[in-house]
């Protein structure tokens, strides 16, 4: 069979590295690991982050030009699958192609959001919420994405659990714990930067007597305010700026924890790029993040103190933790078991 496959928010093949990027791609690996003829087809973007109905028509025009393309020159396609379908990136193309060419529609990560259907983003979100109800089956990676799923499915519609799931076969090496605490995350302005600030409250709160040592891999337009909320620390901060994945493995390889409070996240690539290599996670318990982090978190309201008395904790004796982390990984989060999860209903909708 041949899966068609599209990313409205970021394709596959998008040049900024990103947790959508990498999911992307997961997904794409997914399929062919389950043994899909899989074709990326369309790289179209179709997001608008601002709420602007200009912005919002011109994109629907390009979507109906990629439609009417991609009809002409139908490729064989059993299936189409659709990644990350929300108010802001609504899929605009693959409902339409696959009623025109009469082949299931499938949809990974659609969030249902009514309340934006009045405003800004009035059209685009009318857009995600029939995407979402043309779907014959829809995967969903957290608990919290599964409520309005199931409030507002179609009669027929199946809902199925894919954890989040690395591209991995395998596990890495365990880390040896011997480095500092590890930040992954882009730097930019809202929820980011939002856990950037939870982070430097935390380490404030740490005793004076921990000798403890931080790294931060990534990058982006509020590095200058993330540089400005870490200055206090001094030395104890080192900025590892962009990094590729061979490097993030070094420093996972040797990293005492991750350290990254969730403020907003769906759920989080690194939490689970960290966990496979035996690193413990530092964060809030939050919708999304509780689903794949490993261990009891902090209530956000319990604040930047309850994160200080993790990372004590953790600092002296992070293996045993870090055991239980990679066993997680292993159980439910790796490329074999997603691949048997698509494949099961794929195969169910022939």
């Amino acid at each position: 069979m041949s899966i068609a496959f599209y990313a409205p928010l970021k394709a596959p093949t998008h040049d900024v590295p990103s947790g959508d990027r990498a999911v992307g791609r997961a997904l794409m690996a997914a399929l062919r690991h389950a043994e899909y003829d899989v074709t990326l087809a369309s790289d179209l973007r179709l997001y608008d982050g601002a709420g602007n109905v200009d912005v919002q028509a011109e994109l629907a025009q390009r979507a109906d030009a990629e439609v009417r393309r991609l009809c002409a020159t139908p490729q064989g396609w059993t299936h189409w699958l659709t990644y990350h379908n929300y108010y802001k990136a609504p899929d605009l193309i693959g409902p339409r192609v696959s009623d025109a060419l009469n082949i299931p529609y499938l949809l990974v990560e659609s969030t249902r959001a009514k309340k934006r259907l009045t405003g800004p983003w009035a059209a685009f979100a009318a857009a995600a919420e029939a995407a979402s109800d043309a779907a014959h089956a829809i995967f969903y990676f957290t608990r919290h994405d599964a409520g309005t799923l199931r409030r507002d499915a179609p009669n027929g519609q199946h809902l199925v659990h894919l954890p989040p799931f690395l591209n991995q076969v395998a596990l890495p090496d365990q880390s040896d714990h011997t480095g500092p605490l590890l930040i992954v995350a882009m730097m930019r302005p809202g929820d980011k930067l939002a856990s950037f600030r939870l982070v430097a409250d935390a380490l404030a709160h740490l005793p004076g007597n921990l000798d403890w040592r931080l790294e931060i891999a990534g990058d982006g337009d509020a590095r200058g305010e993330v540089a400005r909320l870490m200055a206090p620390f001094g030395q104890r901060i080192t900025f590892l700026g962009q990094c590729d994945t061979g490097t993030l493995a070094r420093h996972y390889s040797r990293a005492r924890a991750l350290l990254w409070p969730g403020v907003n996240e769906a759920f989080g690539m690194v939490y689970l790029e960290a966990q496979a290599a035996g690193v413990p996670v530092i964060a809030q318990d939050r919708p999304g993040v509780r689903d794949v982090v490993a261990g009891l978190h902090p209530a956000p309201e319990a604040g930047p103190q309850a994160l200080a008395d993790r990372i004590t904790a953790l600092w002296s004796d992070p293996r045993a933790e870090g055991c239980v982390a990679r066993d997680k990984i292993a159980g439910a989060h790796l490329l074999p078991r997603a691949a048997q999860t698509l494949r099961d209903t794929i195969e169910a909708l022939k």
